[in-house]
């Protein structure tokens, strides 16, 4: 009982999923940040994190070029 207690102590909240996959985006991470993830992130998390930043980052793109064309 106690390691399932802990899994899911150990698991990432939303915001931690968010800051890893901004930081991943830059390009920018600490080791001990890094070390930490990879413990606490799930590789579903990431994977969904990482298709919304893409999307929110090519329709922000797109918004700006429409914005500067017009």
């Amino acid at each position: 009982m106690e390691m399932a207690e802990e899994n899911k102590a150990a698991s990432a909240t939303l915001p931690q999923v968010i800051k890893a996959v901004f930081w991943s985006f830059l390009g920018i991470r600490r080791r001990a940040e890094y070390e930490k993830d990879a413990v606490r992130l799930k590789p579903v998390q990431v994977i969904a994190a990482g298709i919304i930043g893409a999307m929110v980052l090519v329709l922000s793109l797109v918004m700006l070029v429409r914005f500067i064309l017009s």
